[in-house]
């Protein structure tokens, strides 16, 4: 069975086309700047070199047919026909409370995403396009919505809930839904996988550390708290999004500054974080490399950066009451040996006992990077969100 995999941002469509008998990848692309003359395809066969196109592409349907034809080329293609795609699996965003598992579309699940538009009024309206764009070119396979927050449903009420009047939950839903969950269900198994241990035995702190950055605790297999919100400016600092900060900040600075509620948020959002502390860069690589040449701001926005992480290890630890395993994945995660140094050194109190040899490793596979004295295992596990969402697919189908 083949599967297509689809992520649909405003103006884009990344894309993997997965063979499941080995779980192999047959393709993978990205479609940018979709609306304009000069959109541009970069299209990459398994094995071969990748293709790149400039083409008009004024919407998401005629985007996703361009697709479909490179997968079906005579030359850089890998199927024959559009037959040979059984199912469709869509990243969407953000399920509401609507949805805890992945589900078939049809027209009461579409009308649930459409409900959840002022959730994530970023994402989910362009999921719902890609949906509609890949139904209209792949009318004969079944397709799978797949929510980055339906992991996290499992949460308990006090984990969940802001202490705020219940009115704002039961008219609008205000409460916590956490992200990243299709990471967060992917390294939690590999780990367990990896240690050879039932998962639903294992306390688990997963640390999906990248531009955007969550941790969740997994207790049993199941999540019972994460570090993002009803939306993901909660919790950790980022690349440039704030993270926690006192809410009476923002009327003050609104005050102070003249500035309107949306420049605030746009303020919080994507001036922020490393960006905003440092002044360089959201980029951790490049953060770093100033903080290597003595740059004072970009040593401070490190130090803030791993201390909230810590933080929220030491949180998590204590809500499950022990730990079994700590899993770095996602960009900063995996390819950061410093930053997950500088974590350890905050957690040997918990038994956290790190290798710096094996940390200093870079690879491409999981792999552990604690001491064989270490009470907790620390591992790095490439992330996998694609291949997740197409196992959920395919057990649906």
């Amino acid at each position: 069975m083949k599967i297509l995999v689809i992520n649909c941002g405003s103006s884009s469509i990344k894309y993997q086309l997965f063979d499941m008998t080995d779980e192999s990848v047959l393709a993978s692309g990205l479609v940018e700047k979709i609306g304009t003359e000069s959109a541009i395809i970069k299209h990459e066969p398994a094995g071969r070199e990748k293709k790149v196109i400039i083409s008009e592409i004024l919407d998401h349907r005629v985007g996703l047919k361009k697709v479909l034809d490179l997968l079906m080329d005579e030359k850089e293609g890998v199927i024959k026909s559009a037959d040979e795609v059984s199912a469709v699996g869509h990243r969407v965003v953000h399920g509401g409370e609507t949805f805890a598992r992945s589900v078939v579309v049809d027209s009461e699940v579409r009308r649930a995403i459409r409900e959840t538009f002022d959730l994530a009024p970023l994402h989910n309206p362009p999921n719902l396009i890609g949906i509609d764009a890949a139904q209209a070119n792949l009318p004969h396979a079944v397709h799978v919505a797949v929510f980055d927050t339906a992991f996290h449903q499992t949460m308990p009420d006090y984990a969940y809930m802001y202490p705020l009047p219940r009115i704002l939950y039961h008219k609008y839903k205000v409460r916590r839904y956490g992200f990243h969950g299709t990471s967060h269900k992917y390294v939690s198994q590999r780990a367990a996988e990896f240690l050879g241990k039932p998962l639903e035995e294992l306390k688990i702190i997963s640390c999906h550390i990248g531009n955007g950055a969550s941790i969740t605790a997994v207790q049993g297999g199941k999540s019972v708290d994460t570090s993002m919100g009803m939306t993901p400016l909660e919790g950790l600092m980022m690349g440039t999004r704030c993270g926690d900060i006192d809410p009476a900040i923002v009327p003050f600075v609104i005050a102070k500054e003249e500035l309107t509620l949306s420049e605030v948020n746009s303020m919080m959002n994507k001036h922020s974080g490393l960006l905003g502390v440092s002044g360089i860069s959201s980029d951790m690589r490049e953060v770093m490399e100033a903080m290597f040449d003595g740059n004072a701001n970009a040593r401070l926005a490190i130090d803030m950066y791993v201390y909230k992480i810590k933080k929220t290890i030491g949180a998590y630890v204590a809500a499950m009451d022990g730990v079994d395993a700590i899993i770095f994945t996602a960009g900063v995660g995996e390819n950061a040996a410093q930053i997950r140094e500088k974590v350890c050194e905050g957690l040997t109190f918990f038994g956290v006992d790190l290798d710096r040899d094996k940390n200093g490793m870079r690879s491409k596979e999981i792999h552990r990077i604690s001491t064989e004295k270490s009470k907790v295992e620390v591992l790095v596990i490439p992330t996998n969100e694609e291949l997740m969402i197409a196992r959920e697919t395919l057990a649906l189908v």
